[in-house]
Order: structure tokens, then sequence, then C-alpha cells
């Protein structure tokens, strides 16, 4: 039987839930602000396109990730809401009436972004039982791979994979991966700037991103 204690804890991290997925909704429709200034401003549609799907990297995925271990005391409201947001993105996709000022029907990576910031956090946080060690993935994709996609836009204007991204999330995530996971973390880092350069479609380096560094936490957890 679930304890009073536990009720109250399951009650108030389903409120922060709902307040993080309002803010995390805000930030998505708040690009489209972003999108038409970029137009106005004579960038091309797949450039502004790209800046704000990074914009919301950071700003959705990457905040969240950061207060994920302060807020909640287990993993699975995070994972929910992570897998919530996914199946909002992906019913654009599907119905054909995309958001069109950061998705694209190129791809549905911002669908795997969410999957993989998930499911990521949900096994670290299980097998591991440390937070924050768990979010260590989650940032990598949102900050890392965020950077990576702002200097590539910024010297090709396109998408694109380019040593210079690379080189600009190696900066991010080596010191994010020492502080929150000491020297495993800063491993973890490097290995994901290097996967980060590979994709094979459908599945794309938010993807692999997660897997490698999850791998690599586990396994040096475990040994």
């Amino acid at each position: 039987m679930i304890s009073l204690v536990n009720h109250e804890t399951i009650t108030r991290e389903l409120l922060t839930a709902a307040l993080l997925a309002g803010y995390v909704l805000l930030v998505v429709y708040g690009t489209k602000l972003v999108y038409n200034y970029l137009r106005n401003r004579g960038l091309p549609h797949n450039v502004a396109i790209y800046y704000n799907r990074k914009i919301i990297h950071v700003a959705a995925g990457g905040i969240v990730a950061v207060l994920v271990p302060f807020l909640f005391k287990s993993p699975i409201v995070p994972f929910l809401m992570a897998l919530s947001l996914g199946a909002f993105l992906y019913y654009w996709h599907w119905k054909g009436k995309l958001l069109d000022w950061f998705q694209t029907r190129e791809n549905m990576y911002e669908v795997n972004f969410t999957i993989a910031w998930g499911i990521s956090l949900l096994l670290l946080w299980l097998l591991t039982g440390d937070p924050k060690i768990a979010v260590v993935p989650s940032m990598f994709i949102a900050f890392g791979d965020a950077i990576t996609g702002v200097i590539r836009n910024a010297v090709f204007a396109k998408r694109t994979k380019h040593w210079y991204g690379n080189l600009g999330m190696l900066a991010i995530v080596v010191p994010l991966g020492y502080l929150y996971a000491g020297e495993l973390g800063a491993l973890a880092g490097i290995v994901s700037s290097i996967i980060e350069r590979y994709e094979f479609p459908p599945i794309d380096d938010n993807i692999l991103i997660a897997l490698a560094s999850t791998g690599i936490l586990l396994a040096g957890t475990y040994i």
C-alpha cells in the first residue's frame, strides 16, 4: 500500500511535471517568434528552423535535465513526461500538419530526442541509483548536440556534419560529464563528441549519443 508520504510525493511530482511541461510548450511555441525574426532578417527557412531546434534542445531539454535531480525522487514521472512530449511531436508528423517553425518533413529527429532523453534517464537512474549520473546523456544531447548545430549552421548555413561542431561539443560535454560523473563522465563526453559525427537514418545522433554515453556510464559504474 502506498503511504501518505508517497501519495504526497507523487502529487507534488505530477504538479511539478505539469509546470515543466507548460514551460517546455512555452519554449516550443515561443520559438515561432524567433523563426519570424530570423526570417525577417533574411535567413533562409531551413536555417531558421535549425536554429530553433537547437534553442529547444537547450532551453527545454537541457534546462529540464539540470532540474530533474533536484525536483524528482524517481525517474518515472520525467520519463513519462518525455514520452508524452514525444507523442505530441509525433502527432503533427502523423497528421501532416507540422509545427513548421522547427519541424521538417525530412526527419523526425526531434521525436528521437525526447525518446533518447527519457529512456537514458530512466535506465541510468534505475540501474545506478544516482539521478545526477542519470541526466548526463540528456545533457549531452541537449547542450552538446545543440552547440554542434549552432556552429555548423553559422558556418555552412545548412544541416551538415563537420569537425568544427564536434570540437565545440567536446568543449561543452567533457566538463559537464566530469562535473556530474567524474572521469567516467568526461570519457563519455569524449566518445559522444566523436559519435555525434555519425547517423544512420532513422537512427540519428541523438540516439547514438544517448546509447554511447549510457553504455559507458553503466559499464564504468558496474566494473
